[in-house]
């Protein structure tokens, strides 16, 4: 049956909400994490997944969009459901879909995926579910849980048509999982989104902790591939705590994931420093600056909108200070494409303009259109497919020689990071 696409959708929370009544509420069955934000959300939760399978727990962990396959988004210990146990939990709720359906209340894609993941870590049983919203927060299908701990991620513009025009507005949408008696870990914002935060927190009487004031990354250094990171957590201070991520933005992710598991556990006691260790070496988050060739250099980024891109250009910078970069980049038709441009363009060489497999894709000669103005006619190549563009960057990137420092960088969307994965072959989701 046609459940429609996922960015295509009216938002409420009714169709939601009486499937998972019919279903027995499984959303309320194990305590939830619950993660909404513009950037960071999906490493966010990778990381407060890996300090929780450290403790020993089982943990239900929830997000989107996927960069391969559909399964990724449901996992359990870390591991995607089985191509089987997501084929059995779909068979196992599609009678109540059917039934919500004739009572006019039509099930939509994102909803259903939403109702799997609860069913799942209901049946599994999880002992905590990481929950990553979809869209904006207080209509996001995952918002019928209600979060012990919420986190909110950096919050910048982006969804400009679903959430609102300006940041306090998108972060008033992003402040609806913030629920009565929650504890509310906030990542640093910017004043005009932490004024709206606060002020949701106050009114539904949630404890507050706020990064760079209750807890933060307090020291970081640059170590072979990722950083060395000393945190401020709500309990204790964690040392020597290496990352294998790049850049601030995902110190700041690590120490957001650490006060909300401390959150989450309860008593004035701080995590194990070993523990915390152990978790944060084992962490990864595919195709978020994520290195998937060494000779030239190849870094994959999804980043999308522009405070996502900002942050990977000061993390490309940081970790890898290439004297020459060249960009391959797709992106989606309803992003601020100017925007990511123009902040690429004092930091990339040439770049390869393209498109990716989603029918929201540019075109690359339309993209080409509005990239040239920026970057000037010679500096813009134009290749139809993906595989031809990647194949075209690391040419020229070879054509410098192997000490020439020159890196390729391929970015722009989700969707051409995760079908970049696929043709370069990177392991592990």
């Amino acid at each position: 049956m046609e459940r429609g696409v996922e960015w295509d959708f009216e938002p409420t929370l009714d169709r939601i909400a009486a499937l998972l009544d019919l279903l027995g509420s499984p959303q309320r069955a194990y305590p939830v994490i619950h993660i909404a934000g513009t950037n960071g959300k999906t490493s966010t939760a990778r990381l407060t997944e890996a300090l929780l399978k450290e403790r020993n727990l089982r943990v239900g962990r929830f997000t989107s969009p996927h960069l391969v396959s559909m399964r990724e988004r449901i996992t359990v210990d870390g591991e995607p459901l089985s191509e089987e146990r997501f084929a059995q939990v779909y068979e196992e709720i599609i009678p109540y879909v059917e039934l919500a359906d004739t009572q006019g209340r039509r099930i939509q894609f994102f909803e259903l995926l939403t109702a799997m993941a609860f069913a799942a870590f209901a049946d599994t049983p999880v002992d905590v579910a990481v929950i990553e919203t979809g869209m904006g927060g207080s209509w996001d299908a995952t918002n019928v849980a209600d979060g012990t701990v919420c986190v909110i991620t950096p919050i910048s513009l982006d969804h400009t048509d679903r959430l609102g025009p300006d940041i306090p507005s998108i972060a008033g949408e992003k402040a609806g999982i913030i629920k009565p008696g929650a504890t509310a870990i906030l990542a640093q914002q910017e004043l005009a989104a932490a004024e709206v935060l606060m002020r949701r927190s106050a009114e539904v009487g949630a404890v507050v902790a706020r990064e760079g004031l209750e807890f933060g990354v307090m020291s970081r250094e640059v170590a072979i591939g990722g950083q060395l990171l000393t945190l401020r957590g709500l309990k204790g201070v964690y040392d020597e705590v290496y990352l294998p991520l790049y850049g601030a933005h995902q110190a700041g992710n690590a120490a957001c994931a650490l006060a909300a598991v401390e959150a989450l556990t309860g008593g004035d006691d701080p995590l194990d420093v070993d523990l915390v260790r152990q978790a944060f070496a084992q962490a990864s988050s595919p195709g978020r600056m994520e290195v998937v060739r060494r000779t030239p250099t190849v870094v994959i980024d999804a980043a999308h909108n522009p405070g996502g891109m900002q942050a990977t250009l000061e993390g490309l910078h940081e970790a890898f200070d290439f004297a020459k970069v060249i960009a391959v980049v797709a992106v989606m038709r309803d992003k601020d494409v100017e925007g990511l441009l123009e902040l690429l363009e004092p930091i990339v060489d040439e770049i390869i303009v393209t498109r990716n497999s989603s029918p929201r894709s540019l075109t690359a000669d339309e993209l080409a259109a509005l990239a040239e103005p920026i970057f000037g006619e010679e500096r813009v190549h134009v290749e139809d497919r993906l595989d031809d563009a990647i194949d075209k960057g690391i040419g020229i990137a070879d054509a410098e020689g192997e000490f020439s420092g020159t890196g390729v960088l391929i970015t722009g969307s989700v969707v051409t990071a995760g079908d970049a994965r696929r043709l370069l072959k990177a392991d592990g989701v």
